[in-house]
């Protein structure tokens, strides 16, 4: 699978990235790699394999489960510009 480059600028303009001519070709051909590789991968029969958490199959050691610092929303709150209901309230990005 390749991608083309209005894909790049489309997905640039979606990411509100600025790039050049340039760097568009050189994305082009990058996210194109990338998705072949991911085609590839996907060709790849799986059936049966189970999938591992862990590549050696160690035991994560795990820390015990309990609350080691208190509730302080009031106190970052009240660092914000804005808040409403205990929430932050920030800028529209998407339009």
């Amino acid at each position: 699978m390749s991608i083309d480059k209005q894909d790049v600028q489309k997905i640039a303009h979606l990411a509100r990235l600025a790039l050049t001519e340039e760097d568009a070709d050189q994305y082009q051909h990058s996210l194109s790699s990338v998705l072949t590789l991911v085609e590839q991968m996907q060709s790849v029969n799986t059936e049966g394999v189970e999938p591992l958490s862990n590549p050696l199959e160690m035991t994560q050691r795990l820390r015990e489960d309990k609350v080691t610092e208190g509730n302080r929303r009031d106190e970052f709150l009240a660092n914000a510009p804005q808040t409403e209901a205990g929430l932050f309230l920030v800028p529209q990005v998407i339009e």
